[in-house]
């Protein structure tokens, strides 16, 4: 087989330890060298500097949770870096041992068989790892309000069966009542504004509780919990706000696709960046989120074709988007999605929602222009021949004899 790299290095690569595997081919020979190194930043400098000495071009790694990081930090300036799939570079059997995978790793490297993971520049990583974090403690805020629904209803305060929001402006001025000891609920109600003023009746049934002083101290730790997270969201957005001004056009583009607002548009350009020329078509964007269906075909069969495991961060916020679609009026993706739904279901529908959506943002990015509306008609328009003709089928099935006219002769 050809050798396409003749300088490269393959790292098997642990919490403490990485061994490494260098191939050097010269004049049709094979030189092989194999060390071990330590994971601390002056070890990884050692490993760096090693590999300068051997003058290595090429270095491949598996992504191993979170520990390919620190080599990548150090190695990414002077090395061509690929991190692989480990899935895409499972030895054979009879080679599971450090040095045997550093080495397997290192041969298939050499050989041109190896093909790299997506990383995006470091400015995309940093703003990506705000974005994450933002949605883990919005995740968090979310069990922590389960937390408090089912305390109130072990209290046997039924708030959340009449108000919409328990963590809205009335309700969070009842809790705050309740943990400091007022369980009147003539007072409680009275607290209530807006349109939850017409259910006061409702709600002084709903309050008669057994709140103890017990639920009051879980009720003040849980809504301290709360308001830490809404304050840590906040700064984080802040942070956001600040490190994709860069990006700013490219932000105010994808907010004009129905379903992106502010956050989803921050999100997608921390998961994907901004250069779209990473990706060769829009496929290739649609595959590496997991919003495609699968290929297994074996023996002229096609078997199951479900989704793959793509960027599930991305996947998450496009699937926010898409809900967020389903409630707009007027607009092409809400006509798909319901378009889908009778034939395929709405889980279904909502993942091709997605893939439509991650086309979409592929020539937004790609293009730098708006999106275009195509209308609710689309589909009526597309092919009218094909619409009219199913129609008197139909009719001509119940027994109706049809003759068509245009509006302008029948007047």
């Amino acid at each position: 087989m050809e050798v396409i790299y003749r300088r490269c290095c393959g790292l098997d690569v642990h919490k403490k330890i990485v061994v490494a595997c260098v191939l050097i081919w010269e004049e049709g020979k094979l030189t092989k060298e194999i060390r071990t190194f330590g994971t601390m930043t002056f070890e990884l400098l050692m490993l760096h500097d090693w590999l300068l000495t051997h003058k290595v071009t090429h270095v491949a790694m598996e992504s191993t949770g979170v520990y390919w990081k620190p080599i990548f930090n150090l190695l990414e300036g002077n090395f061509e870096v690929l991190l692989v799939n480990a899935a895409h570079i499972k030895a054979v059997p009879g080679r599971k041992t450090d040095v045997k995978d550093c080495e397997w790793i290192a041969n298939l490297l050499c050989h041109g068989l190896l093909k790299g993971s997506f990383i995006p520049p470091e400015p995309i990583r940093d703003l990506r790892d705000l974005t994450r974090y933002r949605k883990s403690l919005t995740d968090e805020r979310v069990r922590e309000v389960n937390r408090l629904h089912k305390l109130l209803e072990s209290a046997n305060i039924k708030l959340s069966s009449v108000a919409t929001d328990v963590m809205g402006v009335s309700g969070r001025a009842m809790l705050e009542s309740l943990t400091s000891g007022g369980t009147d609920p003539e007072v409680l109600a009275e607290l209530a504004r807006g349109k939850l003023r017409k259910k006061l009746s409702l709600l002084r049934e709903a309050l008669k509780g057994r709140f103890r002083p017990h639920h009051g101290f879980l009720l003040r730790q849980i809504l301290s919990h709360v308001d830490y997270l809404d304050e840590a969201i906040e700064q984080l957005s802040k942070e956001v706000e600040n490190q994709i001004a860069p990006f700013s056009k490219q932000v105010d583009l994808l907010k004009t696709i129905p379903g992106v607002d502010q956050r989803v548009a921050e999100a997608i350009v921390a998961e994907i960046g901004v250069d779209m020329n990473r990706f060769a078509t829009h496929r290739h964007l649609a595959s590496w989120a997991g919003v495609c269906p699968g290929n297994n075909e074996s023996a002229g069969k096609h078997k199951s074709g479900k989704t793959r495991r793509g960027d599930r961060w991305l996947f998450r916020v496009l699937l926010e988007g898409g809900w967020a679609v389903t409630r707009t009026k007027d607009t092409y993706l809400n006509s798909l999605y319901h378009r889908l739904v009778p034939r395929r279901g709405k889980k279904k529908a909502i993942v091709a929602l997605v893939h439509s959506l991650v086309v979409i943002v592929y020539h937004v990015l790609k293009d730098e222009v708006p999106y275009h509306e195509l209308g609710t008609n689309y589909f009526d328009q597309v092919n009218v021949t094909h619409i009219k003709n199913h129609h008197i089928r139909r009719l001509e099935s119940l027994g109706f004899k049809v003759i068509l006219e245009p509006f302008q002769k029948a007047a």
